[in-house]
């Protein structure tokens, strides 16, 4: 790695997409998706857990996402966040509009139009 970590600056827009995607392949607790989004980044960044909880209030307010609470283990019980229909409908519209971004950002930043 070596490198400074990205600024959470270029990131933060796009929380709630990141969220959306991890809890598309299962539900999960809050401290498993902040350790997620490290692993998944190689440690370049990092999800602060009351960035993390904002977005999930926000998700769950919009239908979104759903909690609930897990069995209780070793630390008690655990609150689980789970996407809902309109959660996984959202993400895949997130996503093809974040691919259509990248796309047009990539060709602004380097100054050459997309070769047809």
């Amino acid at each position: 790695m070596g490198e400074t970590p990205i600024s959470s600056d270029l990131i933060r827009g796009h929380i709630d997409t990141i969220v959306l995607g991890l809890l598309s392949t299962s539900d999960r607790y809050g401290y498993d998706i902040c350790k997620q989004v490290s692993l998944l980044s190689d440690g370049e960044y990092e999800l602060k857990e009351p960035t993390l909880y904002s977005a999930a209030r926000r998700l769950e307010g919009q239908g979104l996402i759903r909690s609930y609470w897990g069995e209780e283990s070793q630390g008690g019980r655990r609150k689980y966040y789970a996407v809902t229909p309109d959660g996984r409908q959202a993400y895949r519209q997130n996503l093809a509009d974040w691919k259509r971004a990248r796309t047009l950002i990539d060709r602004l930043v380097s100054g050459e139009a997309e070769k047809e």
